[in-house]
């Protein structure tokens, strides 16, 4: 079985330089060096936060973590919660539970896991690829041609290095040096002024779920911690001066325990911080050869547990895209595909967080009166309070985001799985099947994945995809789904047809998945010119060669693998393959902006 769990960088591997070592950037270093770049990572800190911001990681990111091959790692260190509870001046309202039903995952919950430990996870990993941060090293300014970013580094003892390299990716938070360098706007407006503590807390509750409490007048979160009777707090109307941790524990548990209506003890907070945050983000991601992911690229409030989470899938995307067009797999119109897919996603995300800070602190004087009034309705009646989980959950979630308008999907009305959305979802309807465990480790291959539905003869399905295993190999997995029938590339075990099943693939079907995890086109018969228009917007050096349509002209005519863009001459030397078309007519020099087409890469197609 061909599989591509990571390639080792050399010598003259492409340099890519991370600027921050939060979760952000060194997801993006993680995926970088699994692809085989030589990845720097400097961080003007003197060492690891030894606080944590963020404390949630939503069941889109696990499904990412488990691609990269690190979930279990944070799963062994997390606590898995699976419902959010709401009290109003001491009465129960309602309990939400978990219901994925409709968004099927292996990992139906919110992991409970302190920032600190998650960044431990990945430092852990990417040191086992041969990346070190830097710690201490700031950047103070870049430039930037057509060709490489000089990027001006500071080290902690004030000794400066002025270091050239192709690609930079600024993941250095709020406050971002690479951002203002690179003159990017940070729109928006500022917000309100909440406190974050660290406590341990006693009270007569079960750790099994999200608490929000209303005090009458403001309202107070708890979040469970996988330690014992350890609790992240959340206050939306802190005091308005310094405390000692003395006073602020007092004030934690006279608010928690008027919401709650039962004695609550808070003991001093380990860590508190209160901070006025800000719903802003970026108009564009990518400049040249640079880019912005994370806190570089949108601040807002924590009140759904977005920022991090959304960071990571930034990072995520891009990285792949990144590895491909600086090894040559990919046109660098590519690139643009990294804005124009986020930076929507980016607007929506500030629209709900919005309406969830709204939602969390509630600050209307009616709320203990209305509340109880309200969900009374909610949790009587059944189909009401399911539609509420399910609207609640599949924000947070993330499992609901799609690509559909991407220039990397292109849809086919006839498949009843959408293109654009996430192919884990096949793999969680039947979470221990053998096909559900097949697909749930090929999406931890680093290339893209094509898998073809095996049939009794397999034809010219069966030949275009043995010609494009060997023609694309070093990018793209080609996958034969079945019960060992068919005879096509590198089986895909299925014996009981669930997994092709669940991607709607019937005899002779495909589905072509990109490196990320979400499908990018599919069909009920493979050709050699469906798969082309599918993998047109990645440019001409992911053509498919025509020796895929000699082969089905002449299936008798068998000829031995070569590389991409070379065939085998009778006299045994190689000689260029004639390509398709360009994939694209966008210049190679395509400036991510909102004001984009998102078509505008499609080109020939």
């Amino acid at each position: 079985m061909a599989t591509n769990a990571g390639t080792s960088p050399t010598a003259g591997s492409p340099r890519v330089l991370v600027v921050g070592a939060g979760p952000v950037g060194l997801t993006a270093a993680h995926e970088l060096a699994r692809r085989g770049l030589r990845v720097r990572v400097v961080d003007g800190a003197p060492g690891p936060a030894p606080t944590s911001r963020a404390v949630a990681v939503h069941p889109r990111t696990l499904e990412t973590f488990d691609q990269m091959g690190l979930v279990d790692g944070l799963l062994a260190r997390g606590r898995k919660n699976r419902a959010f509870t709401m009290f109003a001046r001491g009465r129960r309202l309602v309990r939400l539970e978990a219901d994925y039903r409709s968004m099927p995952t292996r990992f139906p919950y919110t992991l409970v896991i302190g920032q600190t430990e998650t960044e431990e996870v990945l430092r852990e990993a990417v040191a086992r690829l041969g990346v070190c941060v830097e710690w201490g090293v700031r950047l103070t300014s870049l430039e930037q041609d057509r060709d490489t970013v000089r990027a001006r580094l500071e080290h902690a003892d004030g000794s400066t290095e002025e270091y050239e390299v192709p690609w930079l990716v600024g993941c250095d938070g709020g406050h971002s040096t690479v951002r203002k360098e690179l003159g990017l706007p940070l729109l928006g407006e500022s917000s309100e002024t909440w406190a974050l503590a660290d406590a341990a807390v006693s009270l007569d509750l079960p750790p099994d779920t999200i608490y929000w409490a209303h005090t009458g007048s403001q309202a107070m979160m708890m979040v469970p911690y996988q330690r014992e009777g350890y609790w992240r707090l959340l206050d939306t109307a802190p005091a308005g001066r310094s405390e000692t941790p003395r006073e602020a524990a007092e004030r934690f548990s006279e608010k928690l325990s008027t919401g709650l209506g039962r004695p609550v003890q808070v003991a001093e907070p380990d860590w508190t911080s209160v901070f006025t945050f800000q719903q802003r983000m970026v108009p564009r991601m990518h400049d040249g050869r640079c880019f912005v992911a994370g806190d570089a690229a949108h601040v807002h409030s924590p009140a759904s547990g977005q920022g991090m989470n959304t960071g990571i899938q930034e990072a995520y995307n891009l990285a792949w895209k990144l590895a491909m067009a600086a090894l040559g797999q990919a046109g660098r119109e590519l690139l643009a595909t990294y804005g124009q897919e986020r930076v929507p996603i980016g607007k929506k995300l500030l629209g709900s967080v919005r309406k969830a800070t709204f939602l969390v602190q509630f600050k209307n004087t009616l709320a203990g009166v209305g509340l109880p009034v309200a969900f009374t309705f909610v949790r009587n009646i059944g189909p009401l309070r399911r539609a509420i989980q399910r609207k609640v959950l599949g924000g947070m979630s993330g499992l609901l985001l799609s690509y559909p308008e991407s220039p990397l999907t292109t849809a086919d009305p006839l498949m009843a799985v959408p293109a654009g959305s996430r192919a884990a979802a096949a793999a969680g309807r039947h979470p221990d099947d053998p096909g559900s465990e097949a697909l749930r480790a090929e999406l931890r291959d680093t290339r893209w994945s094509l898998v073809w539905a095996a049939q009794d003869e397999p034809g010219e399905a069966g030949r275009v995809a043995a010609a494009t295993a060997a023609a694309h190999g070093t990018w793209l997995s080609v996958r034969t789904a079945g019960d060992g029938l068919g005879g096509g590339p590198a089986p895909l075990p299925d014996p009981n047809g669930l997994l092709r099943r669940s991607l709607d693939l019937g005899p002779g079907g495909w589905v072509l998945i990109r490196p990320d995890g979400y499908i990018a086109a599919s069909g009920t018969a493979l050709t050699r010119r469906g798969l082309a228009r599918a993998l047109a917007p990645l440019g001409a050096a992911a053509a498919l060669p025509d020796v895929i349509r000699d082969a089905v002209r002449a299936p008798r005519v068998t000829a031995p693998p070569v590389a991409a863009g070379a065939v085998a001459t009778p006299s045994g030397t190689r000689a260029s393959v004639p390509l398709l078309d360009p994939a694209s007519t966008a210049s190679p020099e395509l400036r991510d902006t909102v004001e984009t087409s998102p078509r505008v890469l499609e080109g020939t197609r």
